[in-house]
């Protein structure tokens, strides 16, 4: 299995997973397809066989119509809000590219039909995260609770400590920042943070990394640095969404 970010727009990563059995392609909100045939180029041997969409916003949906003129392809995606939407994929069902399969996990929160989209090829694990998870941060609450939020952590937290988690935007720096601005003496963020600073490409993380570093998955450990007279854990999560969005 390999994973090739492709960058796009001013911050936004596509994906190319391939299949080294198959040589099968899969590509990940390929808002810019001019972009992800140049990334083809450097694997003249593999066919582009599927669109995995994490979400509606058009800067992840929006090349999926121009993609799919050149080529005949299923457009997965979690509603009939998915620019040029072939099949709509619900929580936990399957897919295959070749050898890799891909499970797809309802991750509500940032939109109402988010999906993330969990690859695994024998002890190889990768999650695709669009939105919905950030390296050091989140996605806004723009459509969902924090309810719903919190229920897209959990299941990302079900996954393999070593799973490599490939996300939609190039935050990082500034995720970094707010952390560091919520737990000061949090060692392990201000170690990322050196190593973001020299990395113009921060993709992937790992979910271990991100229960050491990520605000948001720490939120009940670190619940009295955010608000101590409030013990819910969906409280503290809108709470600190809330945080950062007024963060400078």
């Amino acid at each position: 299995m390999i994973v090739k970010p492709v960058p796009c727009l001013q911050d936004n990563y596509a994906y190319l997973l391939l299949d080294q059995a198959s040589k099968k392609a899969a590509v990940v909100d390929p808002v810019e397809p001019d972009n992800v045939f140049k990334a083809l180029e450097s694997y003249p041997d593999y066919t582009l066989s599927m669109i995995l969409t994490t979400h509606h916003h058009y800067d992840h949906a929006g090349g999926n119509a121009k993609l799919l003129s050149k080529l005949s392809v299923p457009c997965y995606g979690g509603s009939n809000q998915v620019k040029a939407v072939t099949n709509v994929i619900k929580a936990n069902e399957t897919i295959r590219l070749g050898n890799i399969q891909i499970r797809a996990l309802a991750t509500a929160g940032h939109t109402m039909d988010h999906i993330c989209y969990f690859a695994q090829e024998n002890d190889d694990h990768a999650v695709f995260t669009g939105d919905c998870l950030f390296s050091s941060g989140c996605g806004r609450f723009f459509e969902g609770k924090p309810s719903d939020m919190w229920n897209a952590f959990t299941e990302l937290l079900k996954l393999p400590e070593d799973t490599h988690i490939y996300f939609g935007h190039e935050y990082t720096l500034s995720n970094l920042k707010f952390a560091a601005h919520v737990e000061p003496d949090n060692r392990d963020i201000q170690d990322k943070m050196k190593w973001a600073q020299e990395n113009k490409c921060t993709t992937p993380s790992t979910i271990s990394n991100e229960k050491l570093t990520n605000p948001f998955l720490r939120v009940e450990s670190i619940g009295h640095l955010i608000d101590p007279s409030c013990s819910s854990t969906t409280e503290l999560l809108g709470k600190l969404r809330s945080m950062k969005d007024n963060f400078k």
